[in-house]
């Protein structure tokens, strides 16, 4: 007998189907195509690490959602999404990675059969996983369907949390806590880097107080000295040295939800450079989370970030943050709200962020961060709770 693992109450599935087919409709969408993994989760409960493979979730206004994928991933979709078994369908495994067919076609047979050949069908073109090649192979299997961009309909459906998702983003911040305190307690000088990333992981998958990890969607990263000017290096089996920062970019992850949590260390006396460094991204960091209140707007917060930093001499270019929630590899973003100067979108209540200033100059690198929650009033709620400084080891 196969036992459901469904992770989310009925009502909140509900919500969340209510809330897209909103949006399909405001778009002239008669069926979705949903085919990011995080878009199927939050839509469906499904999860399995299958999205190497073509894969997705057909959304209707008049019916239950449909899974679709591979023919051995089918028994997962069983054991974790919500709907009755009749809405798990799958191709069979001759479809996969072969250069005659292509699952795509067995999906557009599918959509005929539902009488959908042609509607106006969204699918998420810029997306990691839709690739040109399934997009022309499904526009050439259904000529009679109206192919729309429907890229990140779904995502901003997610962006304001339930209380049902924000006990996860808790649970992974605590485990975003735990991994940041071992971190800490362990690094010296001499210690190789594998050799941390080892207990990281450890401490992320063993969790929290009975509460388990999960996999992140992005492995830890933690580049030392002038290498962290780039900020996205992950680890070697070279040893931590004297005389070096080191930032470290990691996440707790719970049933898929994220808390992103950056620390930095320093290894000996920190040159004063540094220290001015830190003061002014801790006085924006903390001028960015007094504008991060319900009512303002993104590039209130990356303003408010600025002047500090500008005071100080650092210029930076980038984007200081992003929303957070469910995701899977390779992105724990939800790739709709940027907080930089010209994202004017206004600040909800619910809404969750990986408030993300990190500075990467010429030959040198530091990150202190927070995951953050809109409040109905007031500034902005911290995830975690750790110093908000950069850790100094003699």
């Amino acid at each position: 007998m196969i036992r459901k693992q469904v992770s989310f109450s009925p009502s909140e599935f509900s919500r969340r189907l209510t809330k897209t087919r909103a949006a399909m409709a405001a778009k002239g969408i008669d069926v979705l195509f949903v085919e990011d993994p995080s878009n199927m989760a939050w839509l469906t409960g499904y999860d399995g690490w299958s999205f190497y493979v073509h894969q997705g979730v057909l959304v209707f206004h008049d019916r239950d959602p449909i899974w679709w994928g591979r023919n051995q991933d089918a028994n997962g979709a069983l054991r974790t999404v919500w709907m009755d078994n009749a809405n798990v369908t799958s191709y069979a495994d001759h479809f996969v990675q072969s250069t005659v067919r292509h699952p795509m076609q067995d999906l557009a047979a599918k959509l005929s059969d539902l009488g959908c050949a042609s509607k106006r069908i969204g699918v998420e073109l810029e997306n990691y996983y839709f690739s040109a090649k399934a997009y022309l192979s499904l526009k050439e299997s259904l000529p009679e369907a109206e192919l729309i961009d429907a890229t990140a309909l779904v995502n901003w459906q997610r962006g304001v949390k339930s209380d049902e998702e924000l006990v996860y983003i808790r649970k992974a911040a605590a485990i975003s806590e735990k991994i940041i305190d071992g971190l800490v307690e362990r690094i010296e000088p001499g210690l190789k880097k594998n050799e941390l990333v080892a207990e990281i992981y450890g401490d992320a998958v063993r969790g929290v107080d009975g509460d388990w990890g999960d996999y992140p969607a992005i492995v830890p990263l933690l580049p030392s000295g002038s290498d962290a000017a780039a900020p996205h290096l992950t680890w070697d089996g070279r040893a931590f040295e004297t005389g070096a920062a080191t930032f470290f970019e990691i996440s707790g992850c719970y049933r898929r939800y994220h808390a992103p949590f950056c620390r930095s260390v320093f290894l000996g006396k920190p040159p004063a450079f540094l220290v001015e460094a830190e003061k002014a991204l801790v006085e924006g960091l903390e001028a960015g989370l007094d504008k991060a209140r319900a009512g303002n707007r993104a590039c209130d917060i990356a303003e408010a970030l600025a002047a500090p930093l500008e005071r100080a001499g650092i210029k930076r270019s980038a984007r200081c943050g992003y929303p957070i929630g469910i995701s899977y590899p390779p992105d724990w973003g939800e790739r709709t709200i940027s907080i930089r100067a010209e994202d004017e979108t206004v600040l909800e209540p619910g809404m969750t962020f990986h408030f993300m200033p990190g500075l990467w100059m010429d030959d040198w690198g530091l990150e202190i961060t927070e995951s953050i929650l809109i409040k109905d009033s007031g500034p902005a709620e911290c995830f975690c709770d750790r110093p908000r400084k950069m850790f100094v080891k003699d």
